[in-house]
């Protein structure tokens, strides 16, 4: 992701001023001013929900994945008990890109649809974003690169995550890559927000193993860098530093074979809350550096940022101790220096069985040079509290090589 990006509007925390907590389940809260239903069983609500949103022709964005695993019939049938027409793109792969997004506008125009429900992991509702745009204002996702850029009202949406991951439910941004070079564009509208989320820990059963793991560290990573983002704000910081709590807390346990309901509820509101940090502050140099790990590498996300996240707290450490050790102080623990922060998030990484160098990962060192020059041009790289340069990002690249 390159060019510019604002700090996010700012926007409510909570309808009562205070995070939910999970032994409170189900409840029905607002979080940055979108309605959240929690709990075990809420993808039942899905019928009720968009019906009082005023949907009536529904386009559910999914993949694959999620058909075989029962989670589309399950909304599908959910939609239709309130006599809502659904129709379904299954179509979205990892890292959407804009023909992914095409292909689901084609089916949203042929279907005639008021209404869309993101149901997936990041992938999915990034996708029902991008769908939104071109179905609603047109032309191609290029426009909408940056912030507030759709001229025209949007559908209203819901969405559904069935990973704690990117918490892309909680963030106004879609992330597309462009299909001719796969450099990922951050498209964001305050228009594209859902305007009502649907947490339900019970999707997070099917997921496998790995694919928890990588979008548990994903959630890891968005916790520690929205905290010391530059533009982040209070409401931010306590998001991130509850969803750091949870999150540290939680992601082993939630990859074990007897993981239960406590552990996939924790992960899934961490990640939600992970989210809102983003959405109210931003992320830094780890996910600048993992974009062209994903780009030049095919590596996913989740590994990418979990390789680099280590070796940029104890970077930003020099000049921001004070800020991780706050943050670990409002998640509950005993603030400790930023190695052992660093090596903190090493120790889940190795829970998780994800690489910990880019040679495990398969990254060739001669192509860091050309890496740290993309790295340093990507939009995180400009909210991270230290600055850096393609020189200090090449160091980063070599420590985790």
């Amino acid at each position: 992701m390159t060019g510019e990006m604002p700090p996010p509007v700012p926007r409510r925390a909570t309808a009562t001023g205070r995070l939910p907590g999970l032994d409170e389940a189900p409840w029905d809260s607002q979080v940055n001013g979108t309605r959240v239903l929690f709990g075990e069983g809420r993808l039942e609500a899905l019928g009720s929900l968009v019906k009082d949103l005023g949907g009536t022709r529904v386009l559910v964005v999914t993949d694959p994945g999620l058909v075989k695993a029962g989670h589309a019939d399950r909304a599908r049938s959910a939609l239709r008990k309130k006599s809502l027409a659904v129709a379904v793109f299954s179509g979205v792969e990892e890292n959407p890109t804009t023909l992914h997004v095409a292909a689901g506008v084609e089916m949203a125009r042929r279907e005639k649809i008021d209404f869309i429900v993101g149901l997936g992991g990041g992938s999915s509702l990034d996708c029902a974003k991008g769908i939104n745009f071109i179905l609603t204002n047109g032309g191609e996702m290029e426009d909408y690169r940056g912030t507030n850029r759709a001229t025209l009202p949007m559908l209203d949406s819901v969405g559904v995550p069935s990973t704690a991951g990117t918490g892309s439910e909680a963030q106004a941004y879609a992330l597309i890559a462009r299909a001719a070079d796969k450099e990922k564009m951050a498209c964001g509208d305050d228009k594209a927000r859902f305007r009502a989320v649907i947490l339900d820990p019970g999707l997070l059963v099917s997921v496998p193993r790995r694919v928890a793991a990588v979008a548990g560290m994903d959630a890891v990573a968005h916790a520690v860098e929205s905290f010391v983002s530059l533009p982040a704000d209070d409401t931010a910081r306590m998001f991130a530093a509850e969803a750091w709590r949870l999150l540290s807390t939680e992601l082993a346990p939630a990859l074990g074979e007897s993981a239960g309901e406590a552990a996939r509820a924790g992960m899934l509101w961490g990640a939600h809350l992970a989210g809102a940090g983003i959405d109210r502050g931003m992320l830094g140099a780890a996910h600048a550096c993992a974009n062209p790990l994903t780009a030049r590498h095919g590596i996913v996300h989740g590994i990418a940022v979990s390789l680099m996240l280590p070796h940029v707290v104890r970077f930003n450490g020099e000049m921001i101790a004070a800020a991780y050790a706050d943050l670990q102080r409002r998640a509950g623990m005993t603030a400790a220096s930023p190695h052992e922060l660093a090596t903190r998030v090493e120790a889940l990484r190795e829970a998780c069985h994800l690489p910990a160098t880019l040679a495990d990962a398969g990254v060739d060192t001669s192509s860091l040079p050309a890496m740290a020059e993309e790295a340093a041009r990507q939009w995180t790289a400009g909210f991270n509290p230290r600055p850096v340069t393609a020189a200090d990002l090449l160091e980063l690249y070599r420590q985790a090589a």
